[in-house]
């Protein structure tokens, strides 16, 4: 038995020739919550479970590993902004995997556009860039342009004309 950074574990005496573990956790990353019954997989037509993982809860076919169907429990917020980046995609609000809310194209990987402040309508005075973000600093929220090489902060009366 040895201990780790995420915990106990049963690990081979024979270490380092032998790299053998396993987990003492009673229950494991993916491990069923609840079954939802009446709905199907779309793929195999299987039960579909309500499952704990490591990013949090989500749905997933009942006939893991056989199947591997999921589905995120809350769909990302769609903004009514399209990407100025590549003018096809819309900005979508996700999460990362540390659990903070950024905006990125809905076309990724194909468009990189990315931003770690709300959008916001209106044009750059500086540069002329199709988007704001709102950001809260110590005088209150203000307005800066979105455009990451231009970055400057807009007058908020100047954007309501």
């Amino acid at each position: 038995m040895r201990s780790g950074q995420h915990g106990p574990f049963l690990g081979c005496s024979a270490y380092p020739q032998c790299g053998y573990i396993r987990s003492l956790k009673p229950q494991a990353d993916g491990h069923v919550v609840k079954v939802l019954e009446g709905q199907l997989c779309p793929e195999c037509q299987s039960t579909l479970v309500l499952r704990q993982g490591r990013y949090g809860m989500f749905i997933g076919c009942g006939n893991y590993p056989t199947c591997g169907h999921i589905e995120a429990m809350d769909k990302p917020d769609e903004t009514a902004f399209s990407c100025p980046q590549c003018r096809e995609g819309k900005l979508m609000q996700r999460t990362s995997r540390f659990g903070r809310t950024f905006y990125a194209c809905d076309r990724y990987p194909a468009c990189r556009f990315a931003l770690n402040s709300k959008p916001v309508a209106g044009v750059c005075e500086h540069c002329q860039f199709p988007l704001l973000i709102e950001k809260q600093t110590t005088h209150g929220v203000k307005l800066f342009c979105a455009d990451k090489h231009c970055a400057k902060p807009v007058s908020i009366k100047e954007n309501h004309e």
